[in-house]
């Protein structure tokens, strides 16, 4: 993989929150393969890497409204998601980014109440291009839905786009790997946290 500038490299978090990845989760299948496979540790050690490198870490967070004003009813996925008994309403704990993910001061959280992707008809566009970002690392849930969209939509929007491959999940777990090795793997590049990490951590040390 080759090397990444801080300076034009922005970390993204998709969907690691309370309501999809914590222990109460709306998506219990869906949480437990993200803790049991060890993919939110992973995420949670790029986060602290990419920020002592210098690298600019963004949340992005699903949440709809209590009333439900606005919100998509045009998918299957949406309406079941209306029905849930843990509901992604905006200001609750469900919408708060899951330990052991932390969020410092200097993160950006980016919040989306429509849609399947938090590139689409949010802040994050505007905000990585005043930042200068470049290159988007892209971890987080689910390679089902919200990460193909994510990845899809930046590189449409001209950015560079590297997943990790073990810093995202979803359902059934084989479902991941088939998910990079046919799609993704054609528009980003394909890494590992470890090569990351590796990267990061010379970076936030000085050493050439």
């Amino acid at each position: 993989m080759p090397e990444l500038d801080p300076a034009t490299t922005a970390l993204l978090t998709v969907e690691c929150q309370n309501g999809v990845v914590g222990e109460e989760s709306a998506l219990p299948e869906l949480a437990k393969e993200a803790r049991d496979s060890g993919m939110l540790d992973r995420v949670a050690a790029l986060v602290d890497a990419a920020r002592a490198a210098g690298v600019q870490v963004v949340h992005a967070v699903a949440e709809r409204r209590p009333d439900g004003l606005a919100a998509n009813s045009n998918a299957r996925l949406f309406r079941a998601a209306g029905k849930l008994p843990v509901r992604q309403l905006s200001g609750s704990p469900a919408v708060q980014v899951a330990p052991p993910i932390a969020v410092a001061e200097q993160d950006l959280v980016v919040r989306r109440l429509h849609g399947l992707s938090p590139m689409a008809g949010t802040d994050l566009d505007p905000l990585l291009r005043n930042l200068g970002v470049r290159t988007l690392v892209v971890t987080g849930v689910s390679s089902n839905i919200a990460i193909p969209n994510t990845v899809f939509d930046a590189v449409n929007l001209g950015y560079r786009v590297v997943v990790p491959s073990d810093a995202v999940t979803g359902v059934p777990a084989a479902y991941t790997a088939e998910v990079i090795r046919h799609s993704l793997a054609l528009v980003a590049t394909i890494t590992t946290t470890a090569d990351l990490l590796a990267q990061w951590t010379v970076a936030g040390t000085g050493r050439p």
